[in-house]
């Protein structure tokens, strides 16, 4: 029998995670491909599956993590071979088929991303879930014919998706405005690429009547209910949102007078199960647009065994940027 590795298992429903030595590849979900995982990283929904404050696992046993990138140890597959630097985001890992928290870990070939050089398997993990839902949301807001130049409001600035839409938007040629409800990491946010920074007070304040001042040319924001209804009565006439989560709340009070006063557009960006040809061309203009100093600058690195205190740490919207998980240590 195989040597056992570790990892974190959710064993049953609102119970967190338990830390494990003696995991085999026959507690892992079914797959044609092994993957030694050499990182993860920490995401909200990460978050909640760790601490139960969430239904993210909806089968159980199960690993955790929703991202991974590692090397190929064995395929049944001929897309890859023993050596292969893959990722994967979506589908459903660390959900309903296990995930990134474990030494090991076997996945559908179809799941399966090749590393785009020159990101490295702790760079890709550093981008994350997080990171590619940010790059969607831009190129959203590109196809949408938002111009180069115009000011684009990131909500939950500080956070995974705000920090890397941030870095996205400056290199695309956008001007990002960071909304935050920590004023002391406005250093950050404006080494990061925003032109300016804004109170979480200021832009979610309730706006009274079906509109309020016309603002915003464009938004990113993850974090959804009141706030959301709010930002939308502050889009500029054809303003366009690009909405990519929920922090704040899956509801949105809203009216239907933005959308037919002022002709916003609210695009929802789904991560989870893009098609892959559109996968595969969002991690390639990553690879290609990311400043990977300015990925080093928001990423922090954690050990395994530290997920559960990092995962309460991003329930409580106390962590900064990005967490890359390493796996091996």
């Amino acid at each position: 029998m195989a040597d056992p590795f570790r990892g974190w298992v959710i064993e049953r429903a609102r119970e967190p995670g338990v830390f494990r030595t003696d995991l085999t590849v026959d507690d892992l979900s079914e797959g044609d491909v092994l993957v030694d995982v050499a990182y993860s990283s920490l995401n909200y929904k990460d978050g909640m599956a760790m601490t139960a404050k969430g239904p993210i696992i909806r089968s159980f046993p199960l690993v955790p993590g929703i991202d991974l990138a590692g090397t190929v140890i064995e395929s049944q597959s001929a897309k890859f071979k023993p050596g292969d630097e893959v990722l994967l985001n979506g589908y459903g890992v660390g959900e309903k088929h296990s995930g990134g928290y474990a030494e090991r870990a076997r996945l559908r070939a179809d799941w399966l991303l090749k590393v785009h050089e020159p990101l490295s398997m702790r760079q890709v993990m550093a981008v994350g879930t997080a990171g590619f839902t940010a790059m969607l949301s831009v190129q959203a807001l590109e196809l949408q014919g938002v111009p180069r130049g115009a000011e684009v409001l990131v909500t939950g600035a500080a956070g995974g998706v705000g920090s890397m839409s941030i870095v996205l938007l400056a290199a695309a040629g956008y001007r990002p405005v960071a909304a935050t409800g920590r004023q002391a990491l406005e250093g950050y946010l404006r080494e990061l690429g925003a032109v300016d920074v804004v109170g979480r007070e200021e832009v979610g304040a309730e706006v009274k009547g079906p509109l309020g001042s016309a603002r915003w040319p464009a938004a990113i924001d993850s974090v959804g209910g009141a706030f959301l209804a709010n930002v939308l009565k502050s889009m500029a006439y054809e303003g366009v949102v690009a909405v990519c989560g929920l922090a704040g709340g899956g509801d949105l009070p809203t009216s239907v007078y933005p959308f037919i006063l002022r002709g916003v557009r609210l695009i929802g960006i789904d991560s989870v199960m893009l098609p892959m040809f559109k996968r595969d061309a969002a991690w390639g203009r990553l690879s290609v647009l990311l400043d990977t100093d300015k990925l080093d600058k928001l990423t922090e690195v954690i050990a395994l065994k530290d997920v559960p205190a990092a995962a309460e740490k991003i329930m409580a919207g106390q962590v900064r940027g990005r967490v890359v998980v390493d796996v091996k240590a």
